[in-house]
């Protein structure tokens, strides 16, 4: 063979070595540990394919060919971002296909995970079904149920195609003039904790003997999930948002932090920075916790994302220095950036600063090395596409049973009758007729509160439910009339000859700074509604709201005082328990206060002296007469069967404790 011959033999070997090169990349093939797919990837990628990778847009700016052209890793739809108007599965799968298509066009093929505020179930979509908000959640003390709520959530959220949930929110509310507050499952961090068994049902159930703060995502029917917002953003001064929480370091390691502990330990994927301060330090730009701390003391190998702007309110106004912003953000050890618009400058602001080695590349490696770990776990890279095969889990019969049965098990029963002999509750089905009074009787969205359909909420029959004026319709008996009026006047109830009335009143919905609350009032014209009916009939009183109102002046007017959170979109699960279907098990969550000059007020503080103290629930004593719970005693015949048995167990007790059954008990003494 000539030495032509040889060169050109080298040559095709060559060739053909490269070509199998292209045809087997590590970091394609399943069979590889994630490690070495994400060191063999990494090795591959660009400066803007890595910055790429740590931006998330918002829907409304993304396109296949942005995604394409700027390498972005991920996209979102903010509070009341939809493709459409009650858009269906099949329009949320599309969309979400033609950005992943547009991801997965690019030179190395990096799909894209797309995110949601599913914090109350997949909220932002219509016809999904609408959990209980948080605090609700908190006051059923039960973390198994909040594991099945994650899990239908996890396949809501999948039937729209989207694979990651800003949730759970894990704070821990220490003022509830905070506009938040309904965010948090507690004022007492141990339920909090509980509660992040939400992230079991989310990701899955984490395998045994899984690596401490490695994220796990069990795959095509679970979620990435999001611990937010570390930390301390339930405790800031006077419950205003995104203010400075001060707090010495034995405050913050032992309240606000422990849920952080659980949630890392359970495997969650990714942790959102809050935007709030800690003793003056802004959250985004602290490196001290977020990166000492959270990456190298817990060791929680997710990825740390901004929340929405957070960066650029680093400063103060928002935005005044973005370069600055984003050094101290990125370099405090944010993974991802939620831009969410302007995405061009972030981009070029961050590649400068790379270039000129203010941000470091092994920082800029450290985050994409986190974001692929992630997208690696949930599968991304075998199944990136979505399809409609879990259309149907959306508004699901059995989640909504769930959530009713969530519903029943939140609502705590705060005053029964006047006296402990005289329980109001449980109503009788069969009346003469019923009133039922107040702004959110008959208000989906009133009763959904905030984070549903839109950010901000809405008003009115704003998606799939059961008002709570339904639900008592269908739970009453056929022959007992329901009349609806919203605040009626005294005319109108003389004249009606009501059995009893319930009065729904409560809260607006509202969604962070805009539920900042100093005075924690009742919506109007509730307080009237309550002086006017209870003046004129005896009355159940349920409140509707994100958190402990003030009721003290109208507790005296009430026979019966019923908390019911915010309970989504199942409003059938009130009306279970007011007519003794099931029986009340809930407890407070939070210290309920007399005066809003007692806050922030909570269950230990030296000064605590509330209207409900934490933990407070009363249940209905079947032993007394009219029960009609759990045993479904419903009808005349069976309650009179019921009192008799009750009235000679009653005197068989009394002759065997050796009490004459007419003797004052005085007289034995």
């Amino acid at each position: 063979m000539t030495s032509t011959n040889i060169s050109w033999a080298c040559l095709l070997l060559l060739c053909f070595a490269s070509i199998g090169d292209a045809q087997y990349m590590k970091y394609k093939d399943p069979k590889q540990p994630i490690n070495t797919r994400i060191k063999d990837l990494l090795g591959r990628m660009t400066l803007a394919e890595k910055i790429g990778q740590m931006t998330q847009i918002e829907r409304q700016v993304a396109s296949a060919d942005v995604m394409k052209k700027y390498f972005i890793g991920s996209i979102l739809s903010g509070g009341g971002s939809v493709p459409a108007p009650q858009a269906s599965p099949s329009i949320w799968v599309n969309m979400v296909n033609e950005f992943q298509k547009g991801a997965l066009s690019t030179r190395l093929g990096i799909p894209m995970v797309y995110g949601i505020d599913a914090v109350h179930g997949n909220n932002n979509v219509y016809n999904a079904t609408l959990f209980p908000h948080n605090i609700g959640l908190g006051a059923t003390r039960d973390p198994d149920l909040v594991r099945r709520i994650g899990v239908a959530t996890a396949l809501e959220v999948r039937a729209t195609g989207i694979q990651y949930t800003f949730a759970p929110c894990i704070a821990v509310c220490r003022d509830p003039r905070w506009g938040r507050c309904y965010e948090s499952y507690s004022e007492d961090h141990t339920i909090v904790q509980q509660m992040t068994d939400i992230i079991l049902g989310l990701q899955g159930e984490i395998p045994v003997n899984h690596t401490k703060g490695v994220p796990y995502v069990a795959g095509k029917d679970k979620v990435a999930a999001c611990a937010k917002h570390f930390v301390g953003d339930g405790g800031t001064h006077n419950g205003i948002n995104e203010n400075n929480t001060i707090i010495d370091e034995h405050g913050l390691l032992s309240v606000h932090m422990p849920p952080y502990y659980d949630s890392i330990i359970k495997g969650v994927a990714t942790i959102m920075v809050s935007y709030s301060s800690l003793n003056g330090v802004k959250m985004h730009a602290n490196h001290d916790l977020v990166t000492g701390y959270l990456k190298s003391k817990l060791h929680f190998r997710g990825f740390v994302i901004s929340d929405w702007l957070g960066i650029d309110r680093i400063t103060s106004p928002p935005g005044a220095n973005y370069t600055y912003s984003v050094q101290a953000g990125i370099n405090a050890g944010i993974d991802m950036v939620m831009v969410p618009y302007n995405y061009t400058e972030y981009i070029d602001d961050l590649t400068s600063l790379v270039r000129k080695g203010i941000v470091n590349m092994s920082r800029i490696d450290d985050a994409v090395r986190r974001i692929l770990r992630v997208k690696f776990t949930m599968g991304l890279f075998e199944n990136p596409l979505a399809d409609l095969s879990f259309a149907d889990q959306l508004g699901k019969k059995e989640h909504r049973e769930l959530a009713r049965e969530a519903v029943r098990k939140s609502l705590v029963l705060l005053k029964n009758g006047n006296s402990p002999n005289q329980q109001f509750l449980p109503l009788p089905k069969k009346a003469r007729r019923i009133l039922v009074a107040g702004s959110h009787a008959s208000n989906l969205g009133y009763q959904c509160g905030g984070w549903s359909i839109q950010w901000m909420g809405a008003t009115g029959n704003i998606t799939t439910g059961t008002t709570i004026l339904d639900a008592i319709k269908s739970t009453v008996a056929d022959s007992t009339p329901v009349v609806y009026s919203e605040n009626p006047d005294d005319n109108f109830i003389k004249h009606n000859d009501f059995s009893f009335a319930i009065i729904v009143v409560g809260e607006p919905p509202y969604s962070e700074t805009v539920g900042d609350s100093t005075d924690l009032t009742i919506l109007d014209p509730g307080p009237d509604t309550i002086r006017t009916v209870c003046s004129a009939v005896k009355c159940v009183v349920v409140i509707v709201s994100g958190r402990p109102v003030v009721i003290e002046p109208y507790v005296p007017l009430t026979e019966a005082l019923v908390a019911a959170w915010l309970p989504g979109t199942e409003g059938q699960g009130v009306a279970d328990l007011l007519f003794g279907d099931y029986g009340f098990t809930g407890k407070l969550p939070r210290t309920w206060f007399k005066s809003v000059d007692q806050l922030p007020m909570n269950v230990g503080d030296p000064h605590y002296d509330p209207l409900y103290p934490f933990s407070f629930g009363l249940t209905i004593n079947s032993s007394l007469p009219g029960f009609s719970g759990v045993n479904n005693l419903g009808d005349t015949k069976q309650r009179v069967i019921h009192v008799v048995l009750c009235s000679l167990l009653s005197l068989i007790l009394i002759n065997d404790l050796g009490i004459g059954v007419f003797q004052h008990p005085a007289a034995r003494m």
